[in-house]
């Protein structure tokens, strides 16, 4: 059974993350650059939010918003799910199902110390799912 710290281990731990009183464009270049899917939004050390993809077509795009003009916390979601370092990639699958989610915060105690995508999951439970990058697979 592979667990939150297995994932962490192979996938890093990095964390990338925003102010709450950045702009959305701000947050999607740096998405861009990390090629990422999500940021955790943090204000004076502490999470108060994700901003992802879908918040950006949900929350900017389809609601005529401008990225360049709208703050990170007008878009944000302050709702945000978080696991344990021992819990398990099913448990993970389950929670982000059943609560229509794509990223979950990796809490160490009251430490952040990861954040996990379905795309990270997928890779662990699907049998090969490490290996979906490689050139022989692409080329089918």
């Amino acid at each position: 059974m592979q667990t939150v710290k297995d994932i962490l281990h192979s996938k890093g731990h990095d964390i990338w993350s925003i102010s709450p009183y950045a702009t959305v464009f701000e947050a999607l270049k740096l998405m861009s650059q990390k090629d990422i899917g999500a940021l955790v939004v943090v204000d004076g050390g502490h999470t108060v939010g994700i901003i992802s993809e879908r918040d950006y077509a949900r929350k900017i795009v389809l609601q005529g918003k401008v990225s360049r003009e709208t703050a990170v916390k007008d878009a944000m979601t302050s709702k945000f799910y978080s696991v344990k370092p021992n819990d398990s990639a099913e448990q993970c699958v389950r929670l982000m199902v059943a609560k229509d989610i794509r990223h979950l915060l990796v809490h160490d105690g009251e430490k952040l110390v990861g954040i996990l995508s379905i795309k990270d999951l997928a890779k662990t439970l699907i049998p090969g799912g490490e290996n979906w990058a490689s050139p022989s697979l692409l080329d089918t």
